[in-house]
């Protein structure tokens, strides 16, 4: 299995973790000779609940015996679906109330830049510095960090970058800018949150000038950072709203929801302004309403902001100089980005899968489940603790 992965699946990286896949449950993964592996990334952030929910399994199970793909996306009232994106609007606040469903999250960070343009009319996009918002072709030219466009340009043009937390560079918004987009707490620059009220400055900028805010969700949102979106803790309602990951509960799925006014503008002039065969998928919304329902209905956000305090009381060592994040959408930095690897590599030798950070290379991922046990997640820091004192040694 490991030679026919490496010969004919494409790769992403030169050197893959490579771990032969048995099965998954709940917190865990097992490999092929049924090894269990405490799970701390959580595909990186996407198992919301885990691996093989039950509620999740049964509400697949249940949408496999009535119909899978029908219709491409928009033309037939599927229930799943309909559920999904009305149980969203009831969670968010006005003017969010219509979504549109897509594949992925770097496909709903597309949709929502399209939309920003035919709505505003406008072509300027503005974004961070360190962002990550996906890897297809309009999520790309957004993203701030060069080394990774630079072999894929030319890119979307009009594009800017702002500095994340710097309030000075808010005065490069201006009456020509489309929309700004933002990861409410930046995920590949480090778990980097907004400071001193900034996501509301600049959504006052972009009212001042007309611009949109676009807020990328698709980390810390679906309960994460112990609210159901990140914005919540920021004081600051978004025109158009991003999210994926933990959205489907295990599945494929991204979603960009906005007000019925501006949505309604990409069904004409021109009809199909944005178009997926695949979103909105019976099964993966069926998948995802589960998902939503047993997070809001359960106590499994104000437990992320509880956890969040006992990994930080816990994992405490001279190898960690800080840990960045709300609720279970955590980093810990050591000295080095040396350190940080030997820690990912030993930590899963001794049963404990962690994962990098994008573009912050001193810094261990930390995004378990939500519904990982206070047991589980203590016993995952000691593990990580017992590597720093080996390493330290």
């Amino acid at each position: 299995m490991i030679e026919d992965f490496y010969q004919y699946q494409a790769q992403t990286t030169p050197h893959p973790l490579a771990m032969e896949v048995s099965h998954a449950d709940g917190s865990f993964i097992y490999d092929s000779n049924n090894k269990a592996y405490l799970d701390f990334v959580a595909g990186v952030s996407a198992c919301s609940l885990g691996h093989r929910h039950p509620k999740v399994i049964d509400a697949i199970k249940s949408q496999l015996d009535k119909y899978l793909h029908v219709m491409v996306y928009g033309e037939y009232a599927q229930t799943p679906a309909v559920r999904l994106t009305k149980l969203l609007a009831k969670h968010l606040p006005k003017p969010l109330e219509t979504t549109y469903l897509t594949n992925s999250g770097t496909e709903a960070i597309d949709g929502a830049i399209k939309l920003a343009k035919r709505y505003t009319g406008r072509s300027e996009i503005i974004a961070a510095h360190q962002a990550y918002h996906g890897n297809t072709m309009g999520a790309l030219s957004i993203m701030g960090y060069e080394e990774r466009k630079k072999p894929f340009r030319p890119l979307m043009p009009d594009v800017r970058f702002i500095t994340f937390n710097a309030i000075e560079d808010l005065s490069k918004i201006t009456h020509k800018t489309s929309a700004v987009v933002l990861e409410t707490i930046q995920g590949g620059a480090g778990f980097i949150e907004p400071e001193n009220n900034y996501l509301t400055h600049v959504k006052q900028r972009c009212e001042e000038v007309g611009a949109l805010l676009i807020l990328d969700e698709i980390q810390p949102g679906i309960g994460r950072t112990g609210k159901l979106f990140g914005f919540e803790h920021y004081n600051c309602i978004p025109d158009i709203l991003v999210t994926g990951k933990g959205l489907g509960g295990g599945m494929p799925i991204g979603a960009f929801t906005t007000s019925k006014e501006m949505m309604d503008t990409l069904k004409d002039q021109p009809k199909l302004g944005h178009i997926t065969t695949f979103g909105g998928h019976p099964v993966i919304a069926a998948a995802a309403l589960a998902t939503v329902k047993e997070i809001t209905e359960s106590n499994l956000m104000a437990d992320a902001l509880k956890k969040e305090q006992l990994v930080r009381k816990h994992l405490k060592h001279p190898l960690i100089e800080s840990i960045r994040g709300k609720g279970l959408m955590l980093a810990a930095l050591t000295p080095s980005a040396e350190i940080t690897n030997e820690v990912i590599l030993k930590c899963q030798d001794e049963g404990l899968i962690l994962f990098w950070l994008l573009f912050e290379p001193k810094a261990i991922r930390i995004t378990p489940p939500l519904t990982i046990s206070n047991e589980e997640l203590i016993n995952g820091c000691n593990i990580i603790l017992k590597v720093l004192d080996q390493i330290r040694r």
